[in-house]
């Protein structure tokens, strides 16, 4: 049998909230008694595949352990390691001697080490999708060929009749034939905590947003209670959730901008070292071209030299001391490179609920007939005052009728259970039902004994189109009930014909009613989300489905207004924010109004800032988006699919941004942003895959002090590579220098500068990786993330320094080299003054390590005690180096001579000559600044 669907009908296309299900199920060909049949089935799986997440793209383990070798300073070391390799072997069969190339072995060793610390970077799996594939169904139950079976969720297809219940997990997008009370988690979907009821006999605008759309069920979501029968209508990536798979493998992971800079770095290094290289090659060819086989050997030392061997272990090791310290200031980094880009970031786009707020509402206004009260106390703990507005005093609740009646249609009217554990007040249920509970306690109206007081016999529950719910309890011991109803002011207020003024109701005049919507609208203003409620008595219990006849001719009682109050370190946060340079954002699907008064008294916004709703979002262009950008700092009522267009608008415009997210729908975002920021406690496994790091309390203030972390991560980055690449220039231009000073030989192998490099240079930068942070980090703007590696004074001071270490070690290399050719007969000692320059530039190194701590305080000035990794790194690292020279097995492997004390006092004395210089520049630059 044909199938003409599988040819007539894209599922994706058709807004199935806009349609009836009778519609829907002509549409798609299906039969809501009967089921598909086996041939349309077969038809479909053909048309539409596999109800499952498809994987596109992405680099395999091989491709990203391959992508590390393309480096060019790993290339240019293997290059060195083969041409060395080739010397060795032909001067070994030369001589008759076993070939154990040892320098390229070692070269060879460094570079495959580079090469898997950089994989074990990059090789963090992306397991976001794989936890968007943990939310789809094992199994489903269907109606096919009129009778209900199992199948594996995976051969489902559009036009199935899917049956769901408690419990279940759904398979598929589908639009609801029938529900029975049904209410269904969307959390996975939409971040929004908040069972919502579905009902089927709707059809609603095809503008409706996804969280709205109560006549269709997703992928993904859990069935809380009720029943359905859903008419499934999209399967696979044509879900809600596929199409958020295809966002986000969609997103590109961009180099951080430490790696950009890195990037930078190897290939000026490289394109430097190849120019030397030409220089010397030429030079020396000219003057002595017979020496052409010691030219390329230095040449190789020279290439060796100019490489920072050490400085990815180094600047791993940072980052992996950074997330230590992050951690314990509740922040879980999962990507290092993240740590630095931290210290970028420009913009930081934040949640509102739970983040920059406490997530628990808090009621702060009373509105009665006869009152007008400020409600006192913070979270759900039972204790407060209520302040009359007017008479500026606390108020007893046990005195006044029409308060006390408002506070029982609090308690009564209610689902969620306030209870304390382990000494914290908690609410299981929804948090505003938890206020009115909390409110209630405040007065001493406890919720189990005015349960029993009043059992509950009837409900209407709440409903989308009417906006209230409304219980119905017995009174006394006879045949009395009175029905409680809150909801929507508006709509409540509708069908009130009376108001409880003291102990009994009056009739509600026309200046009342005025009144009461008036005071609605300004608490609103306030950003306050604002309750009606309301009573009647009644003779009987009301029968199921009457709600429409039963909620008429009500009592009004009043009104209470709520907030989910600001968490209160975040205001100190956003104040460190601004001092900072960084621009706080704040993103919320609430109103704009609440929106607005949460961000002003943060300082997120001020009066005269500008707002932007997800509705004008979304008519804007991505050019107009791009303009608006950078002067909104609050956006309401946005879904999380805007946040990926905000993220990249921020981006297009230069900036480094932190996106804070919780929900599935959040994780294109967050993958997108420069770092992804995931909410530890309520964030779902998927954002929390797609984020770089994770909020361990989701509060706003942790990411701040994330970013001083970050911003001191960069400080050593920096600081280490000035004291790297300085002693990298200084070794390249004393090797260079050596052929054309007519000195014989080249001055250090490859080995020796492998040593250096990895040892003298490596284990005092660690030491610098943990120098602590100045107080003063977070009160200057954050560094252009644009900026070159050289910015701001480190390339200068690297060629300075460089320059001043190679002449000390070439004064000392000259001498030396005459020195022993006068004192030593024996051939082999004369190259002793080899050794004298390999411990000179080692040692230099040494005295080099504790200048840079600071770049106007000098050594004596600084408390070494602040980080003794630097002295224990330095005494360790000289201990070392004196094993070479000093131990003959370690003399023999590295190439070494013995040294006299005489002449390693020489050395040494040599060596505290660039420390002496650091500090005189210090002392010339205090001079400058105090002159200026």
């Amino acid at each position: 049998m044909s199938d003409s669907l599988t040819q007539n009908l894209d599922p994706t296309t058709v807004a199935w909230h806009g349609i009836s299900e009778d519609q829907a199920v002509e549409k798609l060909q299906g039969d809501r008694t009967q089921g598909l049949t086996t041939d349309q089935v077969t038809a479909r799986l053909q048309r539409y595949g596999r109800n499952e997440l498809q994987e596109t793209g992405g680099r395999s383990s091989l491709e990203i352990l391959w992508d590390q070798f393309k480096n060019v300073m790993l290339l240019m070391l293997i290059a060195v390691a083969v041409i060395s390799a080739g010397l060795d072997i032909r001067e070994a069969i030369a001589e008759g001697k076993p070939m154990f190339p040892k320098d390229a072995i070692a070269i060879l060793v460094v570079v495959l080490l580079n090469g898997l610390l950089g994989y074990l970077q990059e090789s963090g799996a992306e397991k976001a999708l794989a936890a968007l594939k943990s939310l789809s169904s094992g199994s489903v139950r269907l109606i096919r060929g009129g009778r209900p079976i199992e199948v594996s969720a995976k051969e489902v297809v559009p036009g199935d009749v899917m049956l769901l219940e408690a419990g279940v997990k759904i398979a598929a997008d589908g639009r609801l034939l029938e529900a029975a009370n049904l209410q269904i988690r969307e959390a996975a979907l939409t971040g929004e905590a908040i069972a919502v009821n579905k009902e089927a006999d709707l059809v609603l605008p095809d503008s409706t947003e996804l969280g709205d759309r109560i006549n269709l069920v997703f992928t993904g979501t859990e069935v809380v209670q009720g029943r359905a029968t859903v008419l499934v209508t999209s399967t696979g990536m044509a879900t809600e959730l596929g199409k958020i798979a295809t966002d986000l493998q969609a997103v590109e992971s961009e180099p951080t901008p430490l790696q950009k800079r890195m990037t930078q770095l190897g290939n000026i290094l490289v394109l430097g070292a190849l120019a030397l290289v030409v220089i010397v090659v030429t030079a020396g060819t000219l003057h002595t071209p017979e020496n052409f086989e010691d030219l390329v050997q230095v040449s190789l030392s020279m290439a060796v030299a100019v490489v920072p061997e050490g400085l990815p272990a180094v600047i791993t090791v940072t980052l992996a001391l950074g997330t230590q310290r992050m951690v314990r200031r509740n922040a879980l980094i999962r990507r290092l490179p993240a740590v630095e880009t931290l210290g970028s970031v420009t913009t930081i786009c934040s949640d509102k609920t739970g983040t920059l707020t406490q997530n628990k509402m808090v009621v702060q206004a009373i509105f009665t007939d006869q009152h007008q009260l400020q409600v006192t106390g913070e979270g759900y703990t039972p204790t407060g005052e209520f302040l009359s507005s007017a008479a500026s005093q606390c108020l007893l609740p046990a005195e006044q009728p029409e308060l006390q009646a408002l506070l029982l249609a609090c308690v009564l009217c209610n689902d969620a259970i306030l209870q304390r554990e382990n000494g914290q007040w908690q609410v299981l249920g929804d948090p505003t039902e938890g206020a009115l509970l909390t409110l209630a306690g405040k007065a001493g109206l406890e919720q189990a004994q005015q349960a029993s007081h009043f059992p509950r016999v009837a409900e209407f529950p709440f409903s989308s189109e009417r906006k209230r719910m409304s219980v119905i309890v017995q009174e006394g011991q006879g045949p009395t009930y009175r029905m409680f109803t809150k909801g929507s002011p508006e709509l409540t207020l509708e069908r009130c014909t009376q108001i409880q003024v003291g102990d009994r109701p009056h009739p509600l005049t026309e200046k009342q009613r005025s009144q009461i919507l008036a005071e609605n609208n300004h608490l609103a203003s306030r950003g306050l989300r604002v309750l009606g409620f309301a009573s009647q008595a009644l003779g009987a219990i009301p029968p199921e489905h009457s709600e429409d006849s039963s909620e008429q001719n009500l009592t009004w009682l009043g009104l209470v207004g709520m907030l989910d109050a600001p968490r209160p370190e975040v205001r100190e946060a956003v104040r460190r924010c601004r001092i900072a340079g960084i621009r706080p954002v704040m993103i919320t699907g609430d109103h704009q109004l609440t929106a607005w008064a949460i961000a002003e008294d943060l300082g997120i916004v001020h009066p005269g800032d500008r707002t932007l709703t997800g509705r004008e979002l979304e008519q804007l262009s991505p050019a107009e988006l791009e303009a608006l950008v950078t002067e909104v700092s609050v956006y309401a009522r946005v879904s999380p699919e805007h946040k990926l267009r905000i993220v990249q608008a921020l981006q297009r415009r230069g900036h480094v941004v932190a996106m804070t997210g919780d929900g599935v729908n959040d994780a294109p975002a967050l993958k997108q942003a420069d770092i992804g920021v995931a909410m530890g406690i309520t964030g779902t496994d998927v954002s929390k895959e797609a984020s770089d790091m994770i909020l361990l309390d989701d509060n706003f203030a942790t990411i701040i002090a994330a970013t001083e972390e970050g911003r001191v991560v960069y400080t050593n980055i920096r600081r280490f590579i000035r004291y790297i690449l300085g002693s990298n220039i200084g070794e390249v231009l004393t090797i260079a220098s050596a052929p054309l000073l007519g000195l014989g030989g080249v001055p250090l192998s490859p080995l020796q500068i492998l040593w250096m490099n990895l040892v003298t240079d490596g284990i005092p930068a660690l030491g610098l990786a943990v120098e602590p942070g100045r107080p003063s980090v977070m009160q200057h703007p954050p560094k252009n993330p644009k900026e070159s590696i050289f910015a701001r004074g480190l390339g200068s001071y690297m060629i300075r320094i460089g320059l001043v270490l190679a002449m000390i070690s070439i004064v000392l290399m000259v001498w030396s080299y005459h020195y022993t050719a006068q004192v030593q007969s024996d051939l082999l000692d004369r190259d002793r003054w080899k050794t004298m320059v390999f411990t000179t530039l080692c040692l230099s190194q040494m005295g080099h390590a504790i200048a840079i701590r600071s770049n106007l305080r000098l050594a004596v000035e600084i408390n070494q005690l602040s980080n003794p990794w630097i002295l224990s790194s330095v005494a360790v690292t000289l201990i070392l180096q004196l094993l070479l020279i000093y131990v003959a097995p370690l003399r023999s492997f590295f190439g070494t001579h013995y040294l006299s004390l005489l002449e390693l006092l020489i050395c040494l004395g040599f060596s505290s000559l660039l420390f002496v210089w650091i500090e005189l520049e210090k002392l010339v630059i205090r001079w400058y600044l105090s002159r200026h």
